[in-house]
């Protein structure tokens, strides 16, 4: 009876925020209003998915790794996607993207910073490789958006024999700086605006605050690598192209 009780008011309380959000967005005339509480909604099913999945491989490490590797996968179509990334340009994404993650998690775990556990896997993995999608979303819509507007600049560069790459450095640059202002911010108020996550997870598991703020430290920094890794590592693909987006 209890669980129903929680049950019933957890979708109260949510379906009033999907509400809300899809009002302020329709009052404002905002294109695809709808589309946060879709999200939402996907994000229910997923969750329930993904906790009757974890409670069967939360003991085994192998069954982690295999579950962050479907996490990135994902994570992979998703960002190409958004960025619109064709059959050419998708493995350089994957690439990036894993070679990103991959070499966070390794410093995390290799140096001992935290502690190799099925836990500690699926956790920092999960919070690293979901960063890293945004990040690269982001770098490649600020990139190819400043791309278009500029697209006379470039081509004059172009004209003048600069190669493909000299002609956008200075969008890349912008890209790259755009896409990791979040991260930055996020790490640099964090305990004065914000309260991360990790942090409370790991007070809510019984961790010092203490230890909950050091594991919080490892997070954040490792998103910051990561992030920074896989917008340098896609504006400099993007940034080989030989033809300039129209729109």
């Amino acid at each position: 009876m209890a669980w129903n009780a929680v049950a019933l008011s957890t979708l109260l309380g949510v379906g009033v925020l999907v509400a809300v959000t899809a009002a302020a967005l329709a009052v404002r005339g905002v294109p695809r209003w709808s589309a946060p509480g879709l999200a939402v909604l996907r994000a229910a099913a997923q969750l329930a998915a993904l906790s009757l999945v974890l409670s069967a491989v939360i003991e085994d490490i192998r069954w982690v790794w295999l579950a962050l590797g479907a996490m990135l996968v994902a994570a992979v179509l998703t960002a190409g996607g958004r960025i619109a990334a064709g059959a050419r340009l998708l493995p350089w994404l994957a690439l990036a993207m894993v070679l990103a993650a991959g070499t966070a998690l390794a410093v995390v775990f290799l140096t001992g910073a935290v502690t190799v556990t099925p836990q500690n896997v699926l956790a920092v993995g999960g919070i690293v490789i979901g960063n890293t999608m945004s990040i690269a979303t982001l770098t490649g819509r600020r990139y190819r958006g400043s791309l278009v507007e500029r697209r006379d600049e470039v081509e004059g560069w172009l004209a003048l024999g600069a190669t493909p790459r000299q002609s956008t450095l200075e969008i890349a640059r912008h890209a790259v700086v755009e896409a990791i202002v979040p991260s930055v911010d996020q790490t640099r108020t964090t305990g004065m605006v914000v309260l991360p996550g990790a942090f409370v997870g790991a007070v809510f598991a019984g961790a010092s605050p203490l230890e909950a703020g050091r594991f919080q430290l490892v997070v954040l920094a490792s998103i910051l690598a990561a992030g920074a890794l896989v917008a340098v590592g896609l504006v400099e693909v993007l940034g080989r192209a030989r033809t300039v987006p129209t729109g």
